[in-house]
């Protein structure tokens, strides 16, 4: 008998187990397609737009009125094509560097025009720092990335106070002193701008040991191989950025520095915070329109004097 209500009971058991299991098979009769639908429901309409497409290599390509042999030289095509898809789908960067260019892009263009320096050198600067006060590994600081001693033999003050490769006017002039000394020697901007990356003495000894005509018969680093082809790209995705899918509004740009008034500094200043409040500005926006004001004080030699910008 005990045997038999035992086994009743296990009955019982399996036949309350069948009944939930066809119930929940009602409700929910394929519970993966609900899950799927319900992710479907809270995606819709929060993906991002998105094409990934080759990038068109048809051409032309150029680099201050030179060309990028891309139809003659499978090589060059290629090393093109690599820089230009790295950029075009690297987008978080590209859209900071497409709401930066509106901030930079006018000053260097003029002091560009005004030294006798094609426009496309303004893309070197975009390759070197992406277009902000950055520090290399090396020590290379500035828009243009210039080491310490280059940018004092082109005239910047660099000391424990003030360092004008922080100050873009002034780098900015350096800079073009500087690739108009290359170009005097190489005599092709693209040659210029390989210089600038490895420095003269390496592209003068890379021109003559590999016998190269020109840059793209180099084969040397890794770097130096794709920069002249990472300015192109950014110069070619930053001049159409709807070719690539990138839409950024006039709101979006960050806004240029230009609303301040300039006062000439002839006396030291011990405390920069001090000095910003008597001028209605704070140490912050000092510091933001003044980059090259690198410590807390100024000191002022005697005979010498500083133009600092006061924000408005």
């Amino acid at each position: 008998m005990r045997h038999l209500f035992t086994g009743i009971g296990i009955g019982l058991v399996f036949l309350t187990g069948w009944l939930l299991l066809a119930g929940a098979e009602k409700v929910n009769p394929n519970p993966t397609d609900q899950t799927v639908h319900q992710d479907a429901d809270l995606n819709n309409g929060l993906q991002l737009p998105q094409r990934v497409r080759p990038v068109d290599l048809s051409g032309p390509f150029t680099f201050a009125g030179e060309e990028i042999p891309v139809a003659d030289n499978f090589d060059v095509k290629e090393r093109l094509d690599q820089e230009l898809l790295r950029n075009a789908y690297f987008h978080r960067n590209t859209i900071l560097l497409l709401k930066l260019q509106t901030r930079y892009f006018p000053t260097i263009e003029r002091i560009l025009a005004e030294e006798g320096v094609p426009d496309d050198l303004k893309y070197l600067a975009v390759a070197e720092s992406g277009l902000s006060n950055a520090t290399s590994v090396a020590g290379a600081k500035g828009v243009w990335q210039f080491m310490s001693p280059t940018g004092k033999g082109y005239g910047l003050e660099i000391n424990s106070e003030v360092d004008e490769r922080y100050h873009l006017e002034k780098a900015t002039r350096a800079a073009c002193k500087y690739l108009k000394d290359y170009h005097k020697e190489f005599g092709d901007w693209r040659w210029v701008a390989a210089a600038y990356n490895m420095g003269g003495p390496n592209a003068r000894k890379w021109k003559e040991r590999q016998r190269a005509s020109s840059v793209f018969d180099l084969d040397i680093n890794n770097e130096t191989m794709a920069y002249l082809f990472r300015i192109v790209a950014l110069k070619t995705i930053l001049k159409t950025p709807t070719n690539f899918g990138y839409e950024i509004d006039e709101v979006d740009h960050y806004p240029a520095l230009d609303q301040y008034k300039t006062i000439t500094v002839d006396k030291s200043i011990s405390n920069l915070g001090d000095f910003a409040q008597e001028n209605g500005t704070s140490y912050r926006m000092l510091k933001l329109y003044n980059p090259w004001l690198i410590s807390g004080s100024l000191t002022v030699s005697t005979g010498n004097s500083y133009e600092v910008k006061i924000p408005q």
